[in-house]
């Protein structure tokens, strides 16, 4: 066995050329792919590699950040991931 390490970008281009390859969703949907149905496995949703929403210490405690936070983790903002991405993306709200 034999690991080869490439750019993330260069990953599905690989896909004819090896075994096996662990590529990130982004770099897999702008590729065609679909990781709900294309992938053989897929990493927990309630893992620790989710994307997060961050923001500077002092800015923490402002109204507009649980505003925000509560506009994003709203249903109109899952069911758009679900319709756009068909399942590539999983909201963990």
């Amino acid at each position: 066995m034999r690991f080869v390490e490439l750019d993330a970008a260069q990953l599905p281009r690989s896909l004819q050329d090896v075994d096996l390859v662990s590529i990130n969703n982004n770099y897999a949907v702008q590729a065609g792919l679909n990781p709900a149905v294309d992938a053989i496995a897929r990493e927990n949703a309630q893992g620790p590699w989710v994307n997060i929403l961050a923001v500077r210490e002092e800015d923490k405690d402002k109204p507009w950040v649980q505003q925000l936070i509560d506009a994003y983790h709203c249903d109109p903002v899952k069911a758009f991931l679900d319709k756009r991405f068909k399942g590539a993306y999983i909201a963990t709200w």
